[in-house]
């Protein structure tokens, strides 16, 4: 008979500790007893690199997981090392003792990850199960012993026979209670799901015995059948030669990772060796997620130490000004805390962020000297993030961020760097010039920035809300100060060219505002005037359009005209799709009485096509205002929306499930099928806006019984408008 002993006073109340308060969340313990026993399997291929050991086979060092829903059991098996009793007492016994620490301190291979340190993690069980069983057998040894506790109760150790070589450890599990299930440990696919988690990429085989459901051969009956499956990668795609990786190999890692529906716009795969060594992967998206510019954003990479899972956002590695990218490091060299779920503030975290920071600065720079296209599709989407970055430090990363800055080049008519503004400033010219507004037509309007050109020099376009706030914090370039050209002096050459400027600002102002069509000059303006407001109507900016007619003399048709306008720029305020922006997660509520135009209530139709219908207007309306991000958001939705909702009900069979995700089925033989596909296989190609716009109007058209001629709403709509200004 065993012999009772207990923890010693001190184990005992850091049991208690352990078990209630040092892990943030249960699911972790089963992290770190594959932890625990990828250490074990390590430790004995390390004896047999050394003893020259030819019968351990490292393909036979596999780490067995089972489950038994019936006695609520669950198993962890090791073919490592093994353990004696004397092990079992002074690991298991004995509290926060790390053999694996030991080891990792006696050896200095490089072919050893030894991921334990503190001697704590085996006792992360005790958090759901109410019993632990360990049998081991050391590896050279005849006798095997088990060691059981119930925690609080003290453990026992007794010989145990026939027994192999390494360690079996079987939790009893915990009976439910109200706040915690402990059934989702018994459930294959929580164990599937927390392995592939947390322990993807431990580099030896974790094995399961798993049931699928096949089809029997010659029968359309299916059958459970059992096969033991391996639930991890093992190889880390960080950690293989990037000369051996494909991109689409990145691409599908970051898609699957990240949860992303489109290939990233750039990939930085890099490895550091030194003081402080780690590989990075970072991915820069190519565009920004729903909820990029809202508080519930959560920037940070992934943390990985020796390819184990530890925390899914490591805020400190990643800068602010840089909170877009995305993707994980992994390193050795960084203290965790003894739960190993928060990294420590120390000296290597900041050096891994400084390097992180500095590297993402560098393939920026790269990417707007040799790839300028891609450069100018980035700046569109994050551009304004970099913006922030100098006006929240105050200025500060000003060094750091200015060079990477683009702005709209009134003479070049395309964007430019503060550098090429500088290196074309005509001769003389001391200052950077630039005009604010809300869109580029409006600036280039402006009578200061038509003065300023007709002189030759350039004007920058600021038309984020940030950016003269930025400017200000910038105060110059290259000791080159910025100057607003709607304020103050415009330091022009003579003081008979300033009059002469200021008399045409007056003049130009009394055209614009509030003239009386009197003589021919005048017909000539409001010509003009009519015809910007045409131009404006025609590209669905009926905000700037109303601005014009607002400035336009009265002529019949006018106020009729301003009121039709703005009925439209109220149903398409920015409010109205904000409101739509934050609800796209919930489509039922997001179409459900969100009428974009007031019109199209009078249109024959269903709910369902109404609301269809309305959200295809706006998605038209944004592509044509090049919101191309917008559009492929609330396309998606759309086809979502279409797919949930509607084509279920009617095409039985379109829709298969990969685990709990929806997916078309590649089979079914239906051209809305194939146009569900097209939507999905071309929604991220910007080059193909034409093609999206063909495939949802198909997609409504077969799928909701949408008359075609609905769709040219604005079109009809715009006509109608654009006569009135004749």
């Amino acid at each position: 008979m065993a012999e009772k002993k207990q923890f010693k006073a001190e184990s005992k109340r850091l049991l208690d500790l352990m078990i209630n308060s040092i892990y943030t969340h249960k699911e972790i313990f089963l992290r770190e007893l594959i932890s625990n026993a990828s250490d074990a399997t390590d430790k004995l291929y390390y004896k047999a690199l050394t003893e020259n050991i030819s019968e351990i086979n490292k393909s036979d060092l596999t780490i067995d997981l089972a489950f038994d829903k019936e006695n609520r059991t669950l198993t962890v098996t090791d073919h490592g090392i093994g353990m004696n009793k004397e092990e079992l007492e002074e690991h298991l016994g004995t509290i926060a003792n790390s053999g694996s620490f030991k080891f990792k301190n006696e050896t200095e291979s490089d072919d050893i990850d030894i991921i334990g340190q503190f001697g704590v993690g085996f006792y992360s069980a005790f958090m759901v199960a109410k019993k632990v069983e360990v049998s081991s057998r050391a590896y050279g040894s005849d006798q095997g012993y088990t060691w059981v506790s119930e925690a609080s109760d003290g453990y026992e150790i007794f010989e145990t026979d026939n027994l192999p070589t390494g360690t079996t450890i079987k939790l009893y599990l915990k009976d439910n209670t109200e706040e915690e299930n402990y059934d989702d440990y018994l459930d294959q696919y929580h164990i599937e799901s927390l392995v592939k988690k947390y322990s993807d990429y431990v580099h030896y085989p974790i094995k399961m015995d798993v049931t699928t459901s096949k089809k029997k051969e010659d029968s359309d009956e299916y059958e459970d059948v059992v096969e033991n499956k391996t639930l991890n990668s093992m190889v880390p795609l960080w950690k293989r030669n990037k000369k051996d990786i494909k991109d689409e190999e990145y691409n599908e890692f970051y898609k699957d990772k990240f949860n992303d529906f489109s290939d990233p716009m750039k990939v930085i795969h890099t490895s550091v060796e030194g003081n402080v060594s780690y590989d990075a992967l970072l991915f820069i998206p190519s565009q920004p997620p729903m909820n990029f510019y809202s508080n519930d954003y959560e920037k940070g990479l992934q943390l990985y130490s020796r390819g184990v899972f530890i925390m899914d956002k490591a805020s400190d590695l990643i800068p602010e000004h840089f909170r877009f990218v995305k993707g994980l490091v992994d390193s050795q060299d960084l203290s965790l805390n003894i739960s190993r779920e928060m990294l420590q503030h120390d000296r290597q975290l900041k050096v891994i962020a400084d390097r992180i920071e500095k590297k993402i600065q560098s393939e920026l720079t790269n990417m707007l000297k040799k790839d300028r296209e891609t450069y100018e599709k980035f700046f569109k989407n994050f551009g304004l993030q970099l913006k922030f970055g100098i006006y929240q430090s105050y200025g500060m990363l000003k060094d750091k961020l200015q060079d990477l800055l683009l702005f709209y080049s009134g003479k070049e008519e395309k964007m430019i760097t503060l550098k090429e503004y500088v290196e074309n400033m005509k001769e003389g010219q001391t200052e950077i010039y630039f005009a604010s507004g809300e869109t580029k037509e409006k600036i280039s309007h402006l009578p200061q920035v038509e003065a300023v050109r007709d002189r030759d020099f350039d004007v920058l376009y600021m038309m984020d809300n940030v950016d003269e706030f930025m400017i200000q914090m910038m105060r110059d370039y290259d000791s080159k100060a910025f100057k607003n050209v709607a304020q103050g002096d415009l330091n022009l050459d003579s003081e008979e060219e300033k009059k002469e400027l200021e008399k045409v600002n007056e003049d130009n102002k009394v055209n614009f505002i509030d003239r009386t069509i009197e003589d021919n000059a005048e017909k000539f303006s409001q010509a003009l005037l009519k015809k910007t407001a045409r131009d404006f109507i025609e590209k669905f900016d009926y905000k700037a359009a109303l601005d014009i007619l607002d400035q336009l003399s009265d002529f019949p048709n006018l106020k009729s005209l301003r009121e039709e306008i703005r009925d439209v720029v109220n149903c398409l305020s920015k409010k109205k799709i904000a409101y739509i922006r934050e609800k796209l997660y919930d489509f039922s509520r997001v179409f459900k009485n969100q009428s974009i135009l007031s019109d199209i209530l009078s249109f024959p139709l269903d709910d369902s096509q109404k609301k269809a219908l309305n959200y295809y207007l706006m998605i038209d309306v944004l592509k044509e205002r090049e919101h191309i991000a917008d559009v492929l958001i609330k396309a998606k939705s759309l086809a979502e929306f279409v797919i949930e909702e509607i084509i279920k009900k009617d095409h039985e069979g379109l829709i298969v499930f990969d685990g709990n995700l929806p997916k078309l089925n590649p089979s079914f033989p239906d051209k809305v099928a194939h146009g569900l596909s097209e939507i999905d296989t071309r929604l991220l190609s910007r080059k193909k806006l034409k093609q999206l716009s063909e495939n949802l109007r198909l997609l409504l058209v077969d799928c909701l019984g949408i008359d075609s001629s609905y769709f040219n709403y604005y079109d009809k709509q715009n006509k109608e408008l654009t006569k009135m200004l004749e």
